[in-house]
C-alpha cells in the first residue's frame, strides 16, 4: 500500500491498521540537525535525489519530508507577498486609502519537477503548503495591533483589504489546483491564541469566513483535499469549518484545546495532524515519556481513521535530538 492510500485511508475515516505521519521542523532546527536526521534515515532511493532539492528553506523541508518516510510530503508553490516599499501602509494608525503593490515569486518549473520527483521516490501524498495565506497578509500589510484595531473599528476597510487578500489568492490557486500529482492544498492563517479567537467569532464569521470559503470551493471543485493550519483555541469555529468543507486541521495543540473532546465531537466530520505535546513533552520528557505519549495520542485520534501522526507544531531548536528520534520511531511503528 502506497503512502498516498493510507492518508486517503485516514481522510475517508477508514479504520486501518497503519496510521500516516508527517512530522515537519522549524527552519532553526533542520538547519542545525538536517545532516543526522538524513544519515539515520534516508535510504538510497531517496539521497540519490538530494541534488534535486536545493538549500533554500522549502527545498530543505520537502527533501526531510522524504528522508524520514513523512505520509505527507510538503511542496511549496509560487505564491505572492506584499511590495514593502509602501509601508507607510503599517506606520499610520487608520487604513490609509491610496493603491498596494505586491510581487509574486517561485517557479513553476521547479514545482512541476519537485512535484513529479516526490510523487515517483516516495509514493506519498502532496500537499502545497501556503502559511500566511489570509489574515495575516493582513496583519503583516498593517501591523499586529493595527489590524486588529482595523477589524474592530473600521469593518469596511478591513473587508476591502481582505477582499483584495483573498483575490489575490484565487489568481494563484488556479494557477496550481489542477497540478496532477498535488493532492491537497494547505492554508494558513492563525485565527487562535492560546485563550480563544485573535477576533470575536462574530467578526471572523463576517471578514474571514466568505473569502475562505471561496478558496475552499475553488480547491473542492479541483478534487483536491482542503487542509487548514491555526494555531491556538479556535474551538468556536470548529463547527464553521467543518461545515465548509474542511478535511483536515492542524495542529491542535494540547496546551489550547482537549485534543481527545476534539476527536469525539468532530472525528466522523474533521481529520487531525498534530497533538502531541511541543510545549511540554518534546522539550521537557525523556524519549520514554516521548514515545508513551504518541502511542497514547495515536491510539485514541486513530480510531476509525482521521488522523495523521504529528507533534502540534513545527519541531524547535528547544526539543533533543534524541527526542525526535523517540517521536519518528513510534510513527513509523505505526505507519509500517
Amino acid at each position: 500500500m502506497l503512502r498516498y492510500d493510507i492518508v486517503k485511508n485516514a481522510l475517508h475515516k477508514v479504520n486501518q491498521p497503519r496510521v500516516p505521519y508527517c512530522i515537519r521542523f522549524t527552519s532553526e532546527y533542520a538547519g542545525k540537525y538536517r545532516d543526522e536526521i538524513i544519515k539515520r534515515y534516508a535510504c538510497k532511493s531517496v539521497l540519490k535525489h538530494r541534488d534535486e532539492f536545493g538549500d533554500c528553506v522549502s527545498d530543505i523541508f520537502t527533501f526531510l519530508d522524504l528522508a524520514i518516510g513523512n505520509s505527507v510530503v510538503g511542496i511549496y508553490p509560487p505564491w505572492w507577498n506584499w511590495d514593502f516599499d509602501q509601508d507607510e501602509f503599517r506606520k499610520q494608525p487608520d487604513i490609509p486609502h491610496y493603491e498596494i503593490r505586491t510581487f509574486g515569486s517561485g517557479s513553476y518549473d521547479k514545482l512541476f519537477r519537485q512535484v513529479e520527483t516526490a510523487k515517483e521516490i516516495s509514493g506519498a501524498y502532496l500537499t502545497a503548503f501556503i502559511y500566511g495565506s489570509h489574515i495575516e497578509k493582513f496583519q503583516i500589510l498593517r501591523g499586529l495591533e493595527n489590524s486588529l484595531a482595523d477589524i474592530a473599528g473600521d469593518v469596511e476597510g478591513s473587508r476591502t483589504i481582505l477582499n483584495f487578500i483573498i483575490g489575490k489568492n484565487l489568481v494563484m490557486l488556479e494557477n496550481i489546483v489542477h497540478i496532477s500529482g498535488l493532492d491537497g492544498i494547505l492554508l494558513g492563517s492563525d485565527w487562535g491564541t492560546q485563550r480563544g479567537l485573535l477576533i470575536s467569532p462574530s467578526s471572523w464569521r463576517e471578514l474571514i469566513k466568505p473569502g475562505e470559503q471561496l478558496e475552499y470551493n475553488l480547491i473542492k471543485r479541483a478534487g483536491k483535499d482542503i487542509w487548514i493550519h491555526s494555531c491556538g483555541d479556535i474551538a468556536a469555529i470548529l463547527p464553521d469549518l467543518a461545515e465548509m468543507g474542511v478535511d483536515v486541521l492542524n495542529p491542535i495543540q494540547p496546551e489550547c484545546m482537549d485534543i481527545y473532546a476534539l476527536k469525539d465531537t468532530y472525528g466522523n466530520k474533521l481529520s487531525f495532524w498534530g497533538g502531541i505535546s511541543t510545549q511540554r513533552t518534546l522539550p521537557n520528557g525523556t524519549p520514554q515519556e516521548v514515545r508513551e505519549e504518541t502511542r497514547r495520542v495515536v491510539n485514541y485520534l486513530s480510531k476509525n481513521g482521521g488522523y495523521i501522526v504529528s507533534p502540534a507544531q513545527e519541531i524547535q531548536l528547544d526539543v533533543p535530538l534524541e527526542n525526535v528520534f523517540a517521536l519518528i520511531d513510534t510513527a513509523m511503528e505505526y505507519c509500517h
